[in-house]
């Protein structure tokens, strides 16, 4: 008997799971640990976030999935990866603290045959001082924070309604920020929601990035096709934005948020500040801060992983200017180097280096959006990881391993701009591939033929369609396999 251990349950982890169970006979035995009670279809936080749905609507136990399933949850976090074992312990385990209410007690062992870090980020709000929802801005990064959005914007549009004008402030609340699309997608919901209160007048509202110009979306921008023209993605970005009255500022990195006063520097070194009656500012990413020990006790954390806590797989790690960067230097497999049964998916495993050009300030300060690896991408390595586990317990530990590379890999992003039956509308966007391949594709990175974008209404169904398909597949209803990532 195998037994593969999981390491979080959002999409990334959460479908390797399912697949595992399905594809593996019930001699085999699949392990789930997670913090959290409750699934989140991440992307819908960001219509909680506006008052258009409720945490109801996007969240579900994972506790009756799972046993329905056959597979064990330990609502736990996993602390520290003993890869070799130890003293004790012969096999190779992972150290985990129990986070179920009214639940204390010492870590616990659990030994696996194969291991899936799939932990996720850690939301970094202390990179910024007074950032986040303990500090003096909000977050659509979780439900519960998006609640709180929720119930601040209508504050607001209270408050306009009576003929108090507000200032929004939307963006990135660091230099080094990732979902930049999750941003974007807010601004315009928040927006839309303002103007159907009747109090557009009312509200000056402004995005505030960390791309160096609007349309980067941490993917070095893109080049659309779209009515028979190629556009940049920095004009099919602008355009929406003045479209809305929505203004904007570019490489950004927040230095610090006060209550009502956010202050930052721009790519010309200089410091600015920026008032705000209501802010969205999304943290930077870590990992979780997993700690590693070999056999005999010493610590080989800086060995597993990256210096940002993420961790290391197949990819080539050897710094180099943007000039030489190649889609060859990103991971394929997802396989630790280190320990051929451990492997790293979706957000949790650390990128050869960001995707768009890094950039630097006078002073020295680094803003550079770092690449995003949610949604479909996580999706997806998710399943090509369970699928390489199954064909390493059913065929040999020789057995060739799957791969998804994101510089050979395709991606749809939906992103809202405002939801409603009729007056709804979304950026339907696609990419081939994520990561671009400027020796393949010269100049633009990507084939134009798959790569293009569109907005309208036809959009936002497209979207709301996705949340209930999604949840249905997470849900693991009648024939959720069929779902694609």
């Amino acid at each position: 008997m195998a037994r593969v251990v999981v390491l979080g349950a959002g999409i990334s982890g959460h479908t390797a799971a399912m697949i595992l169970r399905r594809k593996l006979g019930r001699d085999h035995e699949v392990v789930v640990v997670t913090p959290n009670r409750q699934w989140n279809w991440i992307p819908s936080n960001i219509w909680v976030g506006v008052g258009r749905m409720t945490a109801a609507q996007v969240t579900f136990p994972l506790a009756p999935i799972y046993k329905r399933l056959g597979i064990t949850l330990h609502q736990a976090r996993a602390v520290a990866l003993h890869p070799e074992g130890d003293a004790e312990e012969a096999n190779p385990y992972v150290a985990i603290e129990s986070t179920a209410e009214g639940h204390v007690g010492e870590a616990t062992k659990i030994t696996y045959d194969y291991l899936i870090n799939a932990t996720g980020p850690k939301l970094n709000f202390a990179a910024t001082p007074g950032l986040g929802p303990d500090g003096n801005s909000l977050s659509v990064c979780t439900y519960s924070h998006a609640e709180h959005a929720a119930k601040a914007l209508a504050a607001s549009i209270a408050l306009m309604k009576t003929g108090v004008k507000q200032t929004f402030v939307v963006g990135t609340g660091h230099g080094t920020c990732t979902c930049e699309g999750a941003a974007f997608e807010y601004i315009f919901n928040l927006e839309f929601e303002i103007r159907r209160a009747g109090v557009r007048d009312q509200a000056r509202i402004i995005m505030l990035t960390n791309e160096a110009e609007l349309g980067d979306f941490g993917v070095d921008g893109l080049q659309l096709k779209r009515g028979g023209y190629v556009i940049s993605g920095q004009t099919f970005a602008e355009s929406l934005f003045v479209e809305r009255g929505v203004e904007w500022v570019t490489g950004a990195h927040v230095q610090k948020v006060e209550p009502n006063l956010v202050s930052y520097e721009t790519l010309d070194g200089e410091s600015h500040t920026l008032p705000f009656d209501f802010a969205m500012l999304l943290p930077p990413f870590t990992g979780v801060g997993l700690k590693a020990y070999n056999r005999a006790g010493d610590d080989i954390s800086t060995t597993l992983f990256a210096p940002n806590q993420f961790m290391k797989v197949d990819a080539d790690y050897t710094a180099k200017p943007y000039e030489q960067w190649r889609a060859e230097d990103w991971p394929s497999t997802y396989q630790s180097p280190s320990y051929s049964n451990v492997f790293a998916v979706g957000i949790a495993f650390a990128p050869p280096h960001q995707i768009s050009r890094p950039r630097k300030t006078k002073n020295g300060t680094v803003i550079a959006p770092a690449p995003p690896r949610t949604g479909m991408p996580s999706g997806i390595m998710g399943r090509v990881v369970a699928l390489s586990i199954i064909d390493r317990i059913k065929k040999g530990a020789d057995a060739p391993l799957h791969r998804a590379s994101m510089a050979k890999m395709g991606a749809a992003c939906v992103a809202s701009a405002g939801a409603g039956v009729l007056r709804g509308s979304a950026a339907s966007m696609t990419m081939f591939p994520v990561v671009p391949d400027y020796q393949k594709y010269p100049g633009v990175g990507r084939d134009l033929g798959l790569t293009f974008g569109e907005i309208g209404s036809a959009g936002h169904w497209v979207k709301r369609i996705l949340h209930t398909m999604f949840i249905y597949k997470a849900k693991a209803r009648l024939g959720w396999w069929m779902i694609p990532e």
